[in-house]
C-alpha cells in the first residue's frame, strides 16, 4: 500500500509493468502525454497551471488571483457553458410537453404539472442522486488519470439503475390510486395518470442517461451533448405539436413523445462514446466488473440518491400539498408556472452545478488543493451574479410570463402576485446548486443528505403548511416553507466549504480512488 502523502507527488498513471498495476493490458496505442493534450481539452494542462499559479509565493496576491481567475474562468466556460445548454434543452423539453398540454385546458395544465412535477420528479431525482456516484468517482478517476476506470464505473451504475427503474416503473402504474390517497381529486388525478403512463419508458432512459452525463462531464466532453439535445429538441417540438393535435392523443401523446425523445438522447450519446477517439482510453468495452463490488457501490450510490431525492422530492412534496388547497386546479396551475421558470432558471445553476463538481473532482484526484478551494469561489461568484441579474428580467415581466403556458387571467394574477417569492428562489439557486456540485465533487453526499432532511422537512415542509393552511397564504405560503428551508440549507452549505481543509480532500480522494481500483476482473473479450 502507497503511503497517500507519497501518492500525491508522484504520476498516477505510472504502472510497474506493461499491464499496468491492476493486470490489465492499456490499449497498444496508449501514451499518457498524447492523452493530456487529446482533444478532451488540456484540462490536465490548465489544472498543473492553476496550482502553480496559486502557489508561486513571488508574485503579488493580486497579480496572482487575477491569473488564477483568468485560467479558473476558461475552465469554467469550456464546462458551464455547454453543460447550462444541455440541461436547458433537456428541461425545455419537459416544459414544452407541460406547455403543449397547458393549451389543452386547465385542468390538463394540472394534470401535466401533477405529473411532470409531482410523480416524474420522483424518479428524476432517484435516478439522478444514484448517477452522482459516478460523478464523484468519474471526476476523480479522471483527475489522478486512472482512465480506464470511468467506463466500468458507468456499466456498474448504469446495472443498479436498470434495476431500480422496475420498482419505479410499479408505482407509475399505479399512480392514480396513489395521487386520491394522497388527496388529490379524482378528475385531476385521473387525468394525472394518464400522462404518468407514458412517461414509463422515460424511466429507464434516466436510468442509462445519467451515468453516460456524468461519465463525459468527467472528462469535460460537454459539446457533443449539447448538439445532440439540441437536434432532439428540434424533433421533439415538431412531434409533439403532431402527435397531440394532429393525431388527438392529448395527454398520453405529449407524454410518450417525452420518453422518446430521451431515448434518442441516451442512443446518440452511447453511439458517440463508443465510436469517438476522445474516449478510447476511458471506454474499453463492457467488461464483467460491471457486476462486481455492486454492494459496496450500491451504498455509495445510495447516499448519492438520497441528498439529492430529498432536494427534488422536497418540490414535489410541495406541489402535492398545493392539492389540496381550496381550489386546486387555480392553486396547481399558478404554482406550476411558477416552478416551471424557476425549474427553467435553475438548469443554469445545475449547469455550474456539473462545472463545480467536475473541477473539485478532478483538482482533488489529481493533487491540487489550492486549485480545488480556488475553483469553488470562482463558480459560485459567477453562478450568483446570473442569478441575480435573472431575477430582476423576471420581475420586470413577471404581468406576463403566465401567458406563455396559459391563457387565463386569473393564472396569470396568482402568477404575477407570487413573482417576488419566485425571484428569491432564483437567488438562492445560484449558490445552493454549486455548492451541491461542491459536495458531490468531494464525495459529502452522505452529510449533505443529513442537511437536506434537517432543512427541507423538519423546516421548510412544516413552515410552508403552517403558512398555506392555518395562516391562509395559500400558494405563496407553501413557497415561503420552501424558501425556509432553501435558505437555511444554503448557509450551511457555505459554512461547510468555508472550513474545508482542501489537503485533506485530496487525501480522501485518493484512498476512495484506492479502493474502487483493487474491485477488479478480467475484461470481456
Amino acid at each position: 500500500m502507497v503511503d497517500s502523502s507519497q501518492k500525491l507527488h508522484t504520476p498516477l498513471l505510472s504502472s510497474p509493468g506493461p499491464t499496468g498495476d491492476d493486470d490489465r493490458p492499456l490499449p497498444a496505442s496508449f501514451n499518457p502525454e498524447e492523452h493530456r493534450n487529446d482533444t478532451n481539452g488540456d484540462a490536465h494542462g490548465a489544472s498543473g497551471a492553476l496550482e502553480s499559479v496559486l502557489n508561486d509565493e513571488s508574485l503579488p496576491w493580486a497579480s496572482r488571483t487575477w491569473r488564477a481567475t483568468v485560467i479558473e474562468m476558461r475552465l469554467l466556460v469550456k464546462l458551464a457553458a455547454p453543460a447550462v445548454f444541455v440541461y436547458m434543452i433537456n428541461y425545455l423539453m419537459s416544459m414544452s410537453t407541460q406547455i403543449v398540454s397547458g393549451h389543452l385546458g386547465t385542468l390538463e395544465l394540472a394534470a401535466a404539472s401533477l405529473g411532470n412535477t409531482g410523480i416524474q420528479v420522483f424518479a428524476y431525482g432517484l435516478m439522478l442522486g444514484m448517477g452522482s456516484a459516478v460523478e464523484t468517482l468519474c471526476g476523480q478517476a479522471y483527475g489522478a488519470q486512472k482512465y480506464d476506470m470511468l467506463g466500468v464505473y458507468l456499466q456498474r451504475s448504469t446495472v443498479l439503475l436498470m434495476a431500480t427503474g422496475i420498482p419505479l416503473a410499479v408505482i407509475y402504474g399505479f399512480s392514480k390510486p396513489l395521487l386520491i390517497l394522497l388527496g388529490e381529486s379524482p378528475e385531476i388525478a385521473s387525468a394525472a395518470a394518464i400522462f404518468v403512463y407514458g412517461l414509463i419508458p422515460q424511466i429507464f432512459a434516466y436510468a442509462a442517461n445519467f451515468p453516460i452525463q456524468k461519465f463525459m462531464q468527467a472528462q469535460s466532453i460537454m459539446a457533443p451533448s449539447a448538439y445532440i439535445s439540441a437536434s432532439t429538441l428540434v424533433v421533439h417540438l415538431i412531434l409533439s405539436w403532431l402527435v397531440v393535435y394532429k393525431f388527438g392523443l392529448g395527454l398520453i401523446g405529449a407524454s410518450l413523445m417525452l420518453s422518446i425523445s430521451w431515448w434518442i438522447i441516451v442512443l446518440a450519446q452511447f453511439v458517440y462514446i463508443v465510436w469517438s477517439p476522445r474516449c478510447r482510453l476511458t471506454w474499453t468495452g463492457f467488461s464483467w466488473q460491471a457486476f462486481s463490488g455492486l454492494p459496496d457501490f450500491f451504498k455509495l450510490s445510495l447516499a448519492s440518491a438520497v441528498m439529492l431525492c430529498l432536494e427534488t422530492w422536497y418540490f414535489q412534496i410541495l406541489v402535492l400539498v398545493a392539492g389540496l388547497l381550496p381550489d386546486p386546479e387555480m392553486a396547481l396551475a399558478s404554482l406550476s408556472v411558477c416552478m416551471t421558470i424557476s425549474g427553467w432558471v435553475f438548469m443554469i445553476s445545475v449547469g455550474f452545478n456539473a462545472a463545480a463538481s467536475v473541477r473539485v473532482s478532478n483538482e482533488l484526484g489529481a493533487g491540487h488543493p489550492k486549485s480545488a478551494s480556488f475553483s469553488v469561489v470562482v463558480v459560485t461568484a459567477l453562478s450568483f451574479v446570473i442569478s441575480v441579474i435573472l431575477s430582476i428580467i423576471i420581475l420586470c415581466c413577471r404581468n406576463y410570463i403566465s401567458y406563455i403556458f396559459t391563457e387565463g387571467e386569473d393564472v396569470s394574477d396568482a402568477v404575477a402576485a407570487m413573482t417576488p417569492l419566485l425571484a428569491a428562489t432564483l437567488i438562492l439557486n445560484g449558490i445552493q446548486p454549486v455548492l451541491s456540485g461542491v459536495a458531490v465533487g468531494c464525495g459529502w453526499q452522505a452529510f449533505v443528505a443529513y442537511v437536506n432532511v434537517g432543512c427541507y422537512y423538519i423546516v421548510g415542509i412544516p413552515l410552508g403548511c403552517l403558512l398555506g393552511f392555518y395562516f391562509n397564504f395559500g400558494a405563496s405560503g407553501i413557497w415561503l416553507g420552501m424558501i425556509g428551508g432553501t435558505f437555511m440549507q444554503t448557509v450551511i452549505l457555505i459554512w461547510v466549504t468555508v472550513r474545508t481543509n482542501w489537503n485533506k480532500e485530496v487525501e480522501e480522494a485518493n484512498k476512495r480512488l484506492n479502493k474502487w481500483e483493487n474491485k477488479k476482473t478480467p475484461l470481456l473479450n
